[in-house]
């Protein structure tokens, strides 16, 4: 046995049951490892983009890492904008980088690169084997580190001749990653200013939006009058019938400041204070009331559901929440396809226990609030704002749930970005439904132009906002990738369409012509 086959058996007997990968020559070892191990399901990405998108998917679903295959530093890098996404959105993620023999990096061939460099700004941990009969056990401990803190990215980098030199050492046992939990204290404390506060927000984040932990939040709500509102791009929201409901907090930075206006206290549970993505001129930054107070329930390492638990029991808060979510059907107007009808296709359709992967941009929104009221779903979102998460989000979503069906609601610019996860959708017979909103521009920018002071934009600006000329013909481009497609320009044909696809299991994508 080299040290690859000790590695990857390792992972698998620990529970890694997926690999994402887009491999090169330094990983041809592990390759061949992962073809001996039938536990591992290897996935190809033609992008390592479209690999840790995958991978945040897959994580933030299964709750446990999914391993990613990449190549040296360069390969590292391309995947690093998603990376930045897990990390924001909280992921557990495994990263698994191959690098030069060791005795070659003194040559500085092409591909020789500072991968801890690159790697530690998006990873909680970082590792380098040190020896073939070593390797099975970094990777056991970088395993451990992806499960602490509620999931974290760990980064560990395999020597080609650490994988390919024969070894007989085994590992020892995985570390424990135990939850932190918060002290009586803070929820005495958390509990007394809740109850004296005349106006307050309980502002969520990460596992908080979980279904159980919601349940105990709108029993904090139904004792205390406490308002429920989430930050605006959450890692998974359980969402409709029968779940507890909560507030978005608004992208914009005045709509949000409105929306918090009058609130004397702000609860964080999961998440830290909410401020705007981006500085504007004369708009303020942080988004809560200056003279609201603040002070943290659970931050997004610890147990968050044992603290919302403690917290309503402690309150003498009835068992079960006074405000869950009824069912709500939308009678649709025909004509040309807007927000607001996209949204009431979706609701009226949505399956049970369905994920949706939302990087709709300035169409999504519409599909998010109307889909409140619509069956029991799991809403994922772009967490960290760098485009190019939704499509490889739904690839890893799809992995992890093979019975639940995945719908993602794609913008067309940031599609583009990784387009290849079609084609690995296709491959691996995904259960998705790719809705493609395609208004031919970046639209959102247009809005930001206006909000940044640019009052008359020049026609070389809005040329380097707008996809048209050419047209992004997506049916064509998934068509090309051997995805099955339909172009729908009214709310008839899309109802049909959507309706179509919801019955039927495998990938297809829906250009929605907006």
């Amino acid at each position: 046995m080299n040290g690859a086959e000790s590695l990857i058996n390792a992972l698998a007997e620990h529970g890694v049951d997926a690999c994402f990968a887009n491999p090169g020559t330094s990983e041809m070892q592990l390759v061949a490892a992962l073809d001996k191990q039938p536990h591992i399901r290897a996935v190809l990405c033609l992008f390592e983009g479209v690999v840790t998108g995958a991978a945040d998917g897959y994580g933030r679903m299964a709750d446990k890492p999914a391993l990613n295959l990449l190549h040296l530093g360069p390969g590292f890098a391309n995947g690093m904008a998603n990376l930045h996404n897990a990390q924001r959105a909280g992921s557990p993620v495994l990263n698994m980088v191959g690098d030069h023999a060791t005795d070659h990096l003194q040559h500085d061939a092409p591909l020789t690169s500072d991968i801890k460099g690159m790697a530690t700004p998006v990873s909680r941990s970082f590792r380098v084997s040190d020896s073939a009969a070593g390797l099975a056990q970094t990777g056991l401990d970088a395993l451990a580190a992806s499960l602490s803190h509620n999931g974290t990215i760990s980064t560990f980098v395999v020597p080609a001749d650490h994988a390919w030199t024969d070894t007989d050492e085994l590992p020892s046992a995985m570390p424990e990653t135990p939850l932190a939990k918060i002290s009586d204290t803070t929820i005495s404390e958390i509990a007394a200013q809740l109850q004296s506060a005349s106006s307050c927000c309980l502002f969520m984040g990460g596992r908080t939006l979980r279904d159980d932990a919601l349940h105990q939040a709108g029993r904090i709500a139904a004792a205390t009058g406490c308002r429920l509102v989430t930050e605006t791009f959450f890692a998974r929201q359980a969402r409709g019938v029968g779940r507890v409901p909560t507030e978005r907090l608004a992208y914009f930075g005045e709509a949000a400041t409105e929306q918090l206006a009058g609130a004397d206290l702000l609860v964080l549970a999961g998440t830290k204070a909410p401020v705007s993505s981006f500085a504007y001129p004369d708009k303020p930054s942080v988004l809560a009331p200056e003279s609201a107070t603040q002070c943290t329930l659970v931050d997004r390492d610890s147990d968050a559901l044992d603290a919302l638990k403690r917290l309503a029991d402690y309150l003498d808060a009835p068992a079960t929440p006074e405000v869950v979510t009824d069912h709500a059907d939308y009678s649709l107007v025909d004509g040309a396809i807007d927000a607001s009808e996209l949204g009431k296709v979706v609701a009226n359709r949505l399956p049970e226990h369905a994920i949706v992967c939302d990087e709709g941009a300035t169409n999504g929104l519409g599909a998010f609030l109307l889909t409140a009221n619509a069956a029991p779903h799991d809403w994922l979102t772009l967490t960290g704002g760098a485009i190019g998460q939704g499509l490889p989000l739904a690839v890893g979503a799809a992995i992890a749930c093979p019975d639940q069906k995945v719908i993602a609601l794609e913008a067309d610019g940031s599609g583009m970005y990784t387009v290849q996860a079609l084609w690995t959708m296709v491959r691996e017979q995904l259960d998705v439904t790719v809705v493609l909103l395609n208004n031919r521009s970046y639209a959102i920018l247009n809005i930001e132009l206006s909000r940044v002071g640019v009052e008359q934009p020049g026609p070389t600006a809005l040329s380097l906002l707008d996809l048209s000329n050419p047209d992004l013909e997506w049916t064509d481009i998934a068509r090309g990738m051997g995805m099955q497609t339909v172009k729908v320009e009214t709310v008839a044909a899309l109802d049909q369409a959507f309706a179509d696809a919801m019955e039927q299991k495998g990938p297809c994508l829906i250009e929605v012509m907006l």
